[in-house]
């Protein structure tokens, strides 16, 4: 089974946390309708990016830390 690429992982998480920020930004500008199924999206995306980030950074350390 092949490993994950670490910068893919990081990379997916920073465009989910920056969907995570811009959602909600532009519900407050009324560009987009502030529903509760594009509140809850927002939100998941933003948390399911921390955690996307945290694993690709870690990754990153790990396998640095290997050489």
């Amino acid at each position: 089974m092949e490993r994950a690429n670490p910068k893919r992982i990081l990379s997916i998480g920073f465009v989910m946390v920056l969907f995570g920020f811009a959602g909600p930004f532009l519900m407050v500008l009324d560009i987009l309708p502030a529903t509760y199924f594009l509140s809850f999206l927002s939100y998941g995306a933003s948390v399911g990016g921390l955690f996307l980030g945290m694993i690709g950074v870690t990754l990153i350390v790990g396998k640095n830390r290997k050489r």
